[in-house]
């Protein structure tokens, strides 16, 4: 039998820097259409030079495939998430819901603070829901419609949005991230998020600033000439009323009661299948063909929502823009970049590629400034290759717990730590499960929104900061005494 070798890292490198050339080239050759199927095959190609550098120092097949398939069953909570999502957007949309967060939210918002605005509510939501993902499918989607019509780009709502959706995310005890990073540093979740306010305040306070100035550089010439006329279009094609807030309202009361996500969006998909029965029946007569009958008309409507691509066409070109829906169908692209994705990272793991990239960093970290930084860069790794960031916060947190503990340091450095860098930079990487799941709901391509995303950018460069200067970094010794 030949011996399995180790990989080096030189070996370990060269299905990134294969990866980074497809991708690269990509976006020369396809701008933002890339996502439409080139990065999956430069993921899949990248992958396939991995298993051969694999298959080069002894692997075998099976075991870099079985890897693969254990990868991507880790992301099937997300990919049926991501199908629900698509269903609950098309109820939304045929029940007024998600035309009624535009409707009045073009009353209240104003331009100049729009994007500051934006920061908050996500951070408030996602707080109370504990999740980013929750957050940005429901409030977020709705905030987009209204900042475009307000004349703010694309990529600064998005920034906004997810920043906010990230802050809430991080410092909610009922975040699976937030809970998880603890559990792998050995501290507990209120050292954790206490720990974590020294960090995550200042981040989120100069992101509300910057949107803060930019909403008074940019929103103050915002075009307001087409909001009546949006307005009118909306209300000429729904039936606009408070009491479609009830379905929002009910779905993030179910996942505050910590109902899992899944069943708590299929509720709310199903109520806004009814509420569009019960509200809208001329728009659900306007998407059925021609003599059919309501009830027909209401389940054709209600599925066809759920799955397939839905267009309510309203004679105003920005809410005809507006009212579209994809269903589960607008969501497959997503899925297919996550499989492809998984894949890569499934055989870089069971390769023993990025543990042998991870050491390669531990060995540069002599100082605790120098370690928490190479805490930070491993989660970002991890994040670009294994594209997922569960495992950007469960392989670095195995990794270094015992080096923290070893330098007499708190758990609590490092589950801060994994959290500041892990979670947050998942949603800048546009083939991680977070990145391509941000970038199809929202419609907005990741590397439109990175430039934007700035609470997710200043995050882990604060904690950092808060390591080489020694601040609020706890001692071991300090914490049992």
């Amino acid at each position: 039998m030949t011996a399995t070798k180790q990989p080096s890292l030189l070996q370990s490198f060269i299905p990134l820097i294969f990866l980074v050339a497809l991708l690269s080239a990509n976006v020369a050759f396809y701008g933002d259409s890339s996502l439409g199927g080139a990065n999956q095959m430069a993921l899949l190609l990248s992958a396939g030079v991995a298993a051969l550098v694999a298959m080069f120092n002894g692997d075998k097949w099976d075991k870099l495939f079985d890897g693969a398939v254990s990868s991507i069953s880790s992301a099937l909570p997300a990919l049926i998430i991501l199908l629900m999502i698509g269903a609950l957007a098309g109820t939304w949309l045929i029940s007024g819901v998600v035309p009624a967060m535009i409707y009045y939210g073009l009353d209240v918002l104003n331009p100049t603070i729009f994007l500051f605005a934006t920061c908050i509510v996500c951070s408030i939501v996602s707080m109370a829901t504990g999740s980013s993902w929750t957050t940005v499918a429901t409030v977020g989607v709705a905030l987009m419609g209204i900042g475009r019509i307000l004349g703010f780009s694309d990529g600064m709502i998005a920034g906004a949005i997810i920043s906010g959706a990230y802050f809430g995310d991080k410092m909610s005890p009922l975040s699976d991230t937030t809970n998880l990073a603890p559990a792998m540093a050995g501290t507990d979740l209120i050292t954790h998020i206490k720990h974590m306010t020294w960090t995550t305040g200042p981040s989120i306070t100069i992101t509300a600033l910057i949107f803060l100035v930019l909403g008074f550089t940019s929103g103050s010439g915002a075009n307001l000439e087409g909001v009546e006329s949006l307005q009118l279009a909306i209300a000429s094609k729904f039936n606009i009323s408070l009491w479609l807030f009830l379905v929002p309202i009910a779905v993030i009361g179910l996942i505050v009661k910590k109902v899992p996500a899944v069943p708590a969006l299929l509720v709310g998909s199903i109520m806004g299948g009814l509420f569009a029965i019960i509200f809208q029946p001329d728009v659900i007569l306007g998407l059925a063909a021609e003599g059919s009958s309501f009830s027909k008309a209401a389940y054709m409507a209600v599925v066809d929502a759920m799955t397939t691509d839905v267009s309510i066409k309203s004679g105003n070109v920005v809410a005809d823009d507006l009212l579209t829906s994809g269903g589960m169908n607008g969501m497959l692209g997503t899925i297919w970049l996550i499989i492809c994705a998984m894949t890569f990272g499934g055989i870089m793991e069971a390769s023993g590629m990025l543990e042998r990239i991870a050491q390669s960093i531990l060995h540069l970290a002599k100082t605790t400034g120098s370690l928490i930084a190479a805490t930070a860069g491993t989660c970002l790794v991890f994040n670009v290759t294994a594209s997922d960031q569960y495992l950007a916060i469960v392989v670095p947190g195995r990794m270094f717990a015992k080096e923290y503990e070893k330098r007499g340091l708190a758990p609590e450095n490092l589950s801060r730590t994994l959290e500041d860098s892990g979670t947050v930079t998942s949603a800048l990487v546009p083939w991680n499960t977070c990145g391509a799941y941000h970038a199809g709901v929202l419609g907005v391509a990741t590397g439109t929104y990175l430039p934007f995303a700035f609470f997710n950018i200043i995050s882990p460069l604060m904690t950092i900061l808060f390591g080489y200067m020694g601040w609020k970094v706890n001692d071991l010794k300090k914490v049992e005494s």
